[in-house]
């Protein structure tokens, strides 16, 4: 007798996404896509993908004000001296740590 193998189905690589949208907007996304040259589904995910990462990106970035920024260059070009902490904490790092 020969044991059959049943392939199981990969996880599918996307998703379902659903929206319900006032006709006038639908209609705007609609003229948009097909200026564009593309299907809706093409449109709505390319423009929401680029809307997300640059959401993304702002809340991901460091924001200086001009008086943080010099704060900051000052700092890195002449860093404070170590204080008593700093040293003991480096004094158990160099015990602790051997390197090779």
């Amino acid at each position: 007798m020969r044991a059959t193998t049943v392939k199981r189905s990969a996880k599918p690589t996307t998703v379902r996404l659903e929206a319900r949208v006032p006709i006038p907007i639908k209609a705007l996304i609609g003229r948009a896509a097909s200026l564009e040259g593309v299907t809706l589904s093409d449109f709505v995910i390319t423009i929401l993908q680029r809307s997300a990462a640059e959401v993304v990106r702002e809340h991901e970035v460091l924001n200086l004000s001009v008086r943080d920024s010099a704060a900051f260059a000052k700092t890195m070009l002449a860093p404070p001296k170590p204080n008593r902490k700093l040293t003991q904490a480096f004094a158990r790092h160099r015990q602790s740590v051997t390197m090779k």
